[in-house]
Order: structure tokens, then C-alpha cells, then sequence
């Protein structure tokens, strides 16, 4: 090749990698999923926010969400890798373990699972201890077979007997002043008081004892040994989000939301934003100091023996598989909270 030749293709060459080096951040985004366990509500906020917001593509990421709802199989959808995560639960990742599959939580945004047992505001129910006197409490079949089993071996009174089919219909409980029933902090109470114009009583089941985490950011073995940067990216953005989502401008990230599920509304988003920041949902607990997402040995290890004891778990499962922290507990986010 002559002189001539050779400085041309060296221009060409350096103006190649100027071109590249001035590409924009988003020139080579990694796409990710995320499956949610429900439809688009507040609850899913800060995975939306850091949509709305850019912070995803700030870290590199394309990221889609794939609702869960009723007909959803987002769980399956992870083990078979159709998407990269998902948000699941210690119960799910530690029985997933026992059956050899391997689920891992990363990131723990919610530090508190947000059920609650809904009573009367007049029916003498003033401690969680009282709802066992109620002659009705109306639960899921999952409920009655985990939280139900823990609250009868760990405190007096609840029987087989107060069990009753709960359809997701509050209208059982409203005409029954003996009764409870379950919900979700951030949702049902807000439909009770709309229809009925009185507050009812709400007992959190994590202020009482029951402690697994929620609303995980959960990913497979696989993902975590091939891709960790992208996992550390996704984890470390969406914490950014949830900071963003509670204490910065939501709108966009609310709109969002409301495009995914139209039938959610301003109201009842707004109620479960006051509702998770009243009861520590997202920040207590090590997520004070060590950031929103935090996951600890010792708060999973509760959950698991408090399992074991009603034999949900068996007793030698290797609980630690079903998690990391490696991931998380690094204050990521934490300048944001304004």
C-alpha cells in the first residue's frame, strides 16, 4: 500500500472513532424486561419513574416492562428466558430452590410486604391480637395456607373456623361489622372508604411479625454469572427511580402507569404514595441507612425459619441460594431523597 493510501486510511480510521467516541449514550443500549406481578399501579412507580425520567438510559439501559394481571405468567416467563427479571418474593425464590430452579433475588424495594388485615372502625378492634375475636375473617386460599398458619402459631386465638373464601369483592366485609378481611395497604382500604365514607382499620401484618421482603427485583443464576454488570446497571437504576418516584415530580411516571392500566386513577395513586411512606414499604429498616432495595442474611433468614415453623419450607433448604446481596445495601440513590 503506498504512503498516500495509507494516511487515507488512517484518516478514515480516525474519523471513524471520533464518530463513535460522539455517539450518544443511547447508541448501544442493552434491552432488558422486567414482569411485574400485577397491572401497572403506584406500587410499580419507581420502574416507571426511571423510564419516564431517562435514569434507565443514563445507565445504558433499554428497558420494557411487561405487566403482569390475572392471565400473566411473568414467573414462568423468567425461568424459561423470555424476560430478565421479575418481580417476585422470598416465598416464590425459596420454593424455587427447593424444586432446583435457579431464582435469585437481587433488590428488595419493598422492606415491608404490604398486606394488611382490614377491620371495622367501631367493632372494638384496637390491636392485631383483637382481630382474633372476630367470628369472620375473609382471606385468599394463599393467605389462609401462609400468613393465617403463621398468625395461628403465633398468637392466640385465630381458628379454622373464622376462615371464610375472600373474592376480592369488599362487600362481604362492609356488611359485616364481626368480620376482616385482607387486602393491600396501598389499594383496597382506598376502595372500602370510597364506598362506605368511613376509614377502616388497618393491621399490617409486618408491623406484627410477619417479615418477608416484597416486590423484589428477582433474576436468574444465569443472568447474574453472564451479565452482573447489567444486573448491578438495572438494580442501581431502579433504586434511582423509587428515590425519584417518592420525592421528586412522579407526573410523568404516573402518566405512564395510566396508560398501561386506564382504569387506575389519580386518587388512588396518590393514596397508595401516602400509604407507603406512612407505614416504611419501601424505606425502613436497613433501607434507612443503607438505601432503598437493601436485602440482609438476617431479615431473610427470619422469614425462612418463621416458614419452616409451619412447614411451609423443609427445614434443610439452603434459604441462601435464594438471594444475593451483593447487589444492593451500598446507599445507592440516597443523595436524591429531597
Amino acid at each position: 500500500m503506498s504512503n498516500a493510501l495509507k494516511n487515507i486510511a488512517f484518516t478514515v480510521l480516525l474519523g471513524l472513532g471520533a464518530a463513535i467516541a460522539a455517539a450518544p449514550s443511547g447508541y448501544a443500549l442493552d434491552n432488558v424486561t422486567y414482569g411485574t406481578n400485577w397491572l401497572a399501579q403506584a406500587e410499580h412507580g419507581g420502574f416507571y419513574q426511571a423510564i419516564a425520567d431517562g435514569t434507565y438510559e443514563k445507565y445504558g439501559l433499554d428497558v420494557s416492562i411487561v405487566q403482569g394481571g390475572p392471565n400473566a405468567a411473568n414467573s414462568a416467563l423468567l425461568i424459561s428466558g423470555k424476560i430478565d427479571f421479575y418481580m417476585g418474593g422470598p416465598q416464590g425464590e425459596i420454593t424455587a430452590v427447593e424444586q432446583g430452579i435457579p431464582l435469585v433475588d437481587v433488590a428488595a424495594i419493598f422492606q415491608k410486604d404490604p398486606h394488611v388485615l382490614i377491620a371495622h372502625p367501631d367493632a372494638g378492634v384496637e390491636t392485631f391480637e383483637d382481630l382474633a375475636k372476630l367470628k369472620t375473617l375473609f382471606l385468599s386460599k394463599d393467605g389462609y395456607l401462609t400468613y393465617f398458619e403463621w398468625m395461628k402459631a403465633n398468637y392466640k386465638g385465630f381458628k379454622d373456623e373464622q376462615y371464610k373464601p375472600y373474592n376480592f369483592n369488599p362487600a362481604p366485609f362492609i356488611a359485616d361489622k364481626e368480620s376482616a378481611q385482607q387486602g393491600y395497604l396501598t389499594s383496597e382500604p382506598y376502595e372500602i372508604q370510597k364506598q362506605t365514607g368511613w376509614e377502616p382499620k388497618l393491621f399490617l401484618l409486618a408491623d406484627n411479625g410477619y417479615t418477608p421482603y416484597s416486590t423484589m427485583i428477582t433474576t436468574t443464576q444465569m443472568m447474574i454469572d453472564k451479565k452482573p454488570d447489567v444486573v448491578q446497571r438495572f438494580v442501581d437504576a431502579s433504586i434511582e427511580g423509587w428515590y425519584n418516584y417518592l420525592y421528586g415530580d412522579n407526573s410523568k411516571a404516573n402518566e405512564l402507569i395510566k396508560k398501561d392500566n386506564p382504569e387506575m386513577t389519580d386518587g388512588q395513586i396518590a393514596y397508595s404514595i401516602a400509604k407507603m411512606k406512612e407505614f416504611g414499604i419501601v424505606e425502613s429498616g436497613e433501607a434507612l441507612d443503607k438505601g432503598i432495595g437493601c436485602i440482609t442474611d438476617a431479615h431473610y433468614k427470619k422469614f425462612f425459619e418463621g416458614m419452616v415453623g409451619i412447614k411451609i419450607f423443609k427445614a434443610d433448604t439452603d434459604y441462601t441460594k435464594a438471594f444475593t446481596t451483593k447487589f444492593v445495601c451500598k446507599g445507592s440513590g440516597m443523595a436524591l431523597k429531597k
